[in-house]
């Protein structure tokens, strides 16, 4: 009987410790499979904007604060003092005649190193149908090449307008992954619909 009862209690330890083992080695699989690690790079205007009125907030720096913690992301933010305290109506018109001359803006400080980044959020009001130009200002300064570039706008009814097509011509070896867009009245109760946009790109 003791001999039986042993084999009883040898054969429960071997089973507990194999149940253990099974267990770890699925937590370090988890480990072993982290996601891309990723940057959010945005210009966001503050101050006097169409349909929202004077915010301290850019629209577009809430819905890149949305991605960045929603996708464990950092954060670059492209800064220009050239636009600070203007009325919206002066701040359109120098937009487009920006555009028009392709002028390129110089912007604060320099860009960082995106070497470490697989996965780059590109975000910034849409003015006269693309990214403002300082933007483009920033663009020639950095190498995308090979990385996932998912660009996003926020606007007041242009969409992603030509931003898409146009990281595409700044990068092309680049891979531009499904856009978004939301309005910027919206921002302040858009969250939702940022985590279902990054749900649909695996986040």
């Amino acid at each position: 009987m003791k001999i039986k009862s042993l084999l009883v209690l040898c054969g429960i330890l071997l089973a507990t410790l194999g149940c253990n083992g099974q267990s770890k080695k699925e937590v370090t699989t988890q480990k072993d499979n982290p996601m891309s690690k990723s940057i959010v790079i945005f210009f966001s205007h503050a101050g006097d904007n169409y349909s929202v009125g004077n915010i301290e907030v850019g629209n577009t720096k809430i819905v890149a604060d949305y991605i960045s913690d929603i996708a464990g992301a950092d954060q670059f933010e492209i800064v220009t003092h050239k636009y600070d305290g203007m009325a919206y109506t002066p701040l359109i018109n120098l937009a487009q005649e920006e555009a028009k001359k392709g002028e390129l803006p110089p912007y604060e400080g320099k860009a960082p190193d995106l070497s470490q980044y697989d996965t780059v959020f590109i975000g910034g009001p849409v003015w006269w149908g693309t990214y403002p130009q300082v933007m483009f200002t920033f663009f020639r300064d950095i190498n995308l090449d090979g990385k996932t570039v998912i660009p996003f706008t926020t606007h007041e009814g242009s969409g992603l307008a030509n931003c898409a097509s146009d990281v595409k011509k700044a990068f092309p070896k680049a891979k531009v992954a499904q856009g978004f867009s939301i309005y910027g009245h919206e921002v302040r109760s858009g969250r939702a619909k940022v985590e279902k946009w990054l749900k649909g790109l695996g986040y």
